[in-house]
């Protein structure tokens, strides 16, 4: 059992389920267990190991979420993962690209390109979003191995996520075995717990730093920093709290489509939020000497201000505000 395990619960109810991996390697070779869905009654374990390896290694998150959200999707869509493949999930969308799904013969064949496709040259497979003729997106599975499937040179001048390239895809007439109805992938509730898993990874890397804030306070008499490490505190609690609410509702199976998406966009809000002010915390607290000479600190401030991004600021909370106005008073 992991001993930094990051729980949701308060202090000694619970514990991460299994060993958090150390590097991408390892996280791409291990064998999860198969109760790591959302929505199956365990949902906290699996928030709660995303963030363990978060605050370990936010790189290693990176790649054990969309592996873990494939596995979930396919098992929702009635095919589980049987073959020991690692997966990734390429549903962005982007200016100037896209992915053609066109049936040939019974059958389906992808053409275009998919940018932000995360370790499209290590994966043995994904599920990939794709346009469909009359309108409308379908998700696909794709043998990542296929001749047709060709990641794009592109550098990553990000000193985050070193370890997680992610570029732009084609596809050039590649066989695709259809995963659900069209529409299916974006309208399922699964859509949105997995929205919220991400979240867990930030809440993570976010407890990561609050670590070595509390272990400069645990040094040193000084009253900024415990002013500083109390306020990380109350934050990473706000975190905390609204995930473990989260996990408690998607297991509940009481909200519908709708208020399962309200949840994840106030849930990703909260918790990007409270990674934007422990990052600054967390520089006030500590100075220049953890980001110049302290490789891990370094690394964790770097992948959390790339990954965080996911949350798409003030974009995001534009589309909460539409979706409240047009409701009932929320409050």
């Amino acid at each position: 059992m992991v001993d930094d395990g990051v729980r949701l619960l308060p202090s000694g109810a619970g514990a991460p389920p299994v060993d958090a991996p150390r590097t991408v390697d390892d996280a791409l070779s291990t064998a999860w267990p198969d109760h790591l869905l959302p929505g199956e009654g365990r949902t906290r374990e699996l928030w709660e190991l995303l963030a363990t390896i978060g605050a370990s290694d936010l790189a290693v998150a990176r790649a054990v979420e969309p592996h873990l959200d494939a596995r979930a999707i396919l098992a929702q869509a009635g095919t589980p993962n049987r073959d020991g493949r690692t997966w990734g999930v390429f549903a962005a969308e982007g200016p100037g690209v896209r992915l053609e799904a066109v049936g040939d013969d019974g059958g389906w064949r992808l053409t275009g390109t998919k940018p932000w496709c995360s370790l499209a040259g290590v994966l043995d497979a994904a599920l990939v979003t794709a346009h469909v003729p009359g309108g409308g997106r379908a998700l696909f599975a794709v043998d990542l191995h296929d001749p047709g499937v060709r990641p794009v040179e592109q550098g990553w001048a990000s000193r985050g996520l070193t370890e997680i390239p992610s570029t732009a895809v084609t596809f050039d007439d590649v066989v695709a075995t259809p995963v659900g109805p069209p529409g299916w992938y974006l309208e399922r509730p699964g859509f949105w717990w997995g929205g919220i898993g991400v979240a867990a990874c930030w809440f993570g890397g976010a407890v990561g730093l609050g670590r070595r804030v509390h272990a400069q306070a645990a040094q040193r008499d000084d009253p900024l920093l415990a002013m500083h490490l109390g306020a990380v505190d109350h934050r990473l609690q706000d975190a905390r709290r609204a995930l473990a609410e989260a996990a408690s509702l998607v297991d509940s199976h009481e909200l519908d489509a709708a208020q399962g998406r309200l949840l994840a966009k106030r849930v990703r809000a909260t918790v990007a939020g409270v990674c934007e002010d422990v990052l600054a915390r967390a520089a006030h607290a500590l100075g220049p000497a953890p980001l110049a000479l302290e490789p891990e600190h370094a690394k964790r401030v770097a992948d959390l201000q790339v990954y965080v991004r996911q949350q798409h600021a003030e974009r995001d909370d534009v589309s909460l505000g539409q979706a409240l106005a047009s409701a009932a008073t929320p409050w």
